[in-house]
């Protein structure tokens, strides 16, 4: 069994006494303890192998003679071992030198072969010489294995990189090449090396000199040169975007480091960015941002050949009714079917896209003739307002356009698609399904309507406006059934605007809401107020825009007001005109039963003059017809007129509804609406618009006899 010498500190070098007496062992533990290693002694071959497999040793003091396994054959087993392969062995023998045991002392892989007795200062320096070569023998292993190991690694970062790599020497030839550049240009490796780093540039342009080229100027400076930008050839005939880097390499190496990096992904994903963020992802047309970047590239060619172009606007008539009735996807559908119309319609090099919501437009190129424009609208017009059939549901869908032209309309992008804008809008206000052109006057008329926009806005931030109550008066008696609350703007001290000019603006605009809740509350608050002059029975009536009575929170609102004015709900009027309540059947039947339930009445303005369907009265749930002015004011002299009024007295009588006559001017205007039943009636005859001071100071009852004498004068 392996013995340990113990030692003060332990050492890193280990030497194996092998020798069959136990005298021998003890003598040389004694003579080698004191040396700088770790002594092992033991006493047959099969133990030295033993601990050879166990140990790292790194030199063997072994006998020749021992029983059973002999030195020589414990020398040849080491020898064969890969472990044991290099470790020295020194023969240590009693027995004479002779030629035959040396030779086979070498024979068998020994380093050296020691005689007893022996001088010890000798073998100590023979062990002292032999451990620092194993030392240095096993350095060099360990280095090898690293440099091997190094390598190894190396090539497989530079095979297994995704960056294409390259060494360049300084004469511009390609030394070394990764695979991931090879695959890259569809070549191998190859076919690379040898070849110059310039003839597989094609952009940007170098020099064909080697040595002015920007790579090997920065190489000579020791600098690091970057391409952001630049495309390599392919075999295939093609080229490849890359951004390249050179750095160089220590100086002995007289090289360059190469880099590629394929920046195709990276392009395709730019364009596809870019093509994202210039079309409308419903419809496939371009989109707003798009349009504008197609018609400033068209004002910069036509501007140069003297060309026409024209800009068309296009907004869809009856696309909100639609979209509100039968939901966004059919509104969607709707927009795609319109987008494909445009595309078939147009000439292939027509640009078109879609603004946002219903909104159109088309750049019409190239026009010979400004009426060329006009005909394009038409057959738009023409193919767009036609019924479709949506899940089952028939719909009428129309289009107004607005033209145009450069230069006439403008020569820059905003104001050409301002005076288009213009346009659509003037087309709306004639009628929709109609086209019109930009002119000079209608920009006038479109600069004073922004600025009265500015003005309504600034009115509503300071609460500006105000109302006037017009009387309602009860033919039969006179009495006072109460009053229209109307809603009234004096523009900054400047006068008084006309309801028929700023209303439509304020509907529009959106901006109707605000004001109209505004007027809600302040005709219920002075409702209020004039309860112990007038008594509970007052009514006051409001008109409600489209946008209003399709508003969904209406009803909570009236009910909030209601509640906080403590006032009956039979007390307040609602007033809406034929056209909203048309705009949706259903919506319109399920308001009117929600406010008959509430208690509030429910007035049919200006009926006559809208769609005058007496089909759907049998459906709505209301409480009053209200007969137009223009009816009253001429039907004592247009027969027409008298039967109209008549009709409308008599169904209103029919149908247990509430007949209101507006306009009423003359006495006998008023007598022959008592004499044909009308009930109610409002106008100068008895009173304008009143402030609120005038009204609380209005009479109960009209004295008819007295209102005669005055008139008659």
């Amino acid at each position: 069994m392996p013995r340990l010498q113990p030692k003060p500190q332990s050492v890193a070098r280990t030497l194996l006494v092998v020798d069959d007496r136990e005298a021998n062992l003890v003598a040389m533990e004694a003579l080698l303890g004191d040396g700088d290693w770790q002594v092992l002694t033991v006493n047959s071959g099969e133990a030295a192998l033993q601990t050879l497999l166990e140990i790292d040793v790194e030199l063997v003091l072994l006998d020749v003679q021992m029983p059973g396994m002999d030195g020589f054959e414990v020398a040849r087993l080491m020898r064969g071992n890969p472990h044991t392969r290099y470790t020295p062995i020194i023969f240590v023998s009693a027995i004479a030198h002779t030629r035959e045991s040396v030779l086979r002392g070498y024979a068998t892989g020994a380093v050296d072969f020691v005689l007893k007795p022996f001088d010890p200062q000798v073998l100590k320096h023979k062990i002292n010489t032999l451990l620092s070569h194993e030392h240095n023998r096993r350095n060099l292993q360990l280095l090898t294995k690293q440099l091997d190991s190094a390598r190894a690694f190396n090539a497989s970062v530079l095979s297994n990189a995704a960056e294409g790599i390259l060494v360049v020497g300084e004469d511009g030839l390609i030394n070394f090449a990764n695979p991931a550049i090879a695959q890259m240009l569809h070549t191998s490796v190859e076919a690379l090396q040898g070849t110059t780093l310039l003839e597989h540039l094609a952009e940007p342009q170098m020099p064909q000199a080697w040595r002015e080229s920007e790579f090997y100027q920065h190489w000579r400076s020791g600098e690091t040169y970057r391409l952001h930008e630049a495309q390599l050839h392919t075999a295939a005939g093609g080229t490849l975007p890359v951004a390249l880097s050179s750095s160089p390499l220590p100086r002995q190496q007289r090289s360059m480091v190469v880099i590629a990096l394929d920046m195709s992904v990276v392009r395709n994903l730019h364009l596809q960015l870019e093509t994202q963020a210039v079309t409308d992802s419903l419809t496939g047309l371009l989109n707003r941002r798009g349009f504008h970047q197609a018609l400033a590239s068209a004002l910069a060619r036509v501007d140069r050949d003297g060309r026409r172009m024209a800009i068309l606007y296009i907004d869809l008539d009856g696309f909100k009714r639609i979209n509100d009735s039968l939901g966004h996807d059919a509104g969607d559908e709707i927009l795609c079917r319109v987008a494909r119309v445009l595309e078939t319609c147009m000439r292939p090099y027509d640009i078109i896209a879609r603004m946002g919501g219903d909104e159109f437009t088309a750049l019409l190129d190239s026009l010979k003739h400004p009426e060329d424009a006009a005909r394009v609208a038409e057959k738009l017009i023409e193919l767009i307002s036609v019924r479709h059939t949506i899940d089952g549901t028939e719909v009428t869908l129309g289009a107004s356009v607005g033209i145009a032209h450069f230069p006439d309309s403008g020569q820059s992008v905003e104001e050409l698609l301002r005076s288009a804008d213009m346009a659509m809008y003037e087309a709306k206000r004639a009628g929709r399904q109609q086209y019109r052109y930009f002119s000079q006057e209608m920009n006038g008329r479109a600069h004073a309507r922004l600025t009265m926009e500015e003005n309504l806005r600034r009115a509503i931030d300071k609460n500006g406006f105000s109302l006037a109550y017009q009387p309602q008066i009860i033919l039969e008696s006179g009495k006072l059934r109460g009053f229209e609350a109307l809603l009234r703007w004096n523009q900054d001290g400047r006068g008084y605007v006309q309801p028929n000019v700023f209303v439509p603006l304020l509907e529009e605009t959106r901006l109707i809401d605000r004001v109209g809740k505004w007027a809600l509350r302040e005709g219920l608050r002075q409702c209020r107020d004039w309860r112990e002059e007038f008594g509970d029975e007052l009514v006051m009536s409001f008109n409600v825009s489209p946008v209003q009575f399709a508003r969904a929170g209406l009803l909570d609102d009236l009910r909030r007001l209601l509640d906080d004015y403590q006032l009956d709900p039979a007390q307040l009027e609602l007033e809406v005109t034929e056209g909203a309540l048309m705009q949706d059947l259903e919506q319109s039947c399920e308001k009117l039963r929600q406010l008959r339930r509430l208690g509030v009445r429910v007035a049919v303005d200006d009926f006559g003059t809208g769609y005058s369907s007496l089909a759907y009265l049998r459906h709505f749930e209301l409480d009053t017809l209200k007969i137009d002015r223009l009816f009253i004011a001429n039907m004592l002299d247009s027969p027409r007129d008298a039967a109209v009024v008549s009709t409308i007295i008599d169904l209103g009588r029919n149908l247990e509804l509430e007949v209101i006559a507006e306009g009423v001017e003359t006495l006998a205007q008023r007598d022959w609406l008592i004499e044909h039943g009308c009930q109610v009636m409002q106008g100068f005859l008895v009173a304008p618009g009143l402030s609120f001071s005038q009204a609380l100071a209005f009479p109960h009852e009209v004295d008819w006899r007295q209102l005669g004498d005055s008139t008659s004068h």
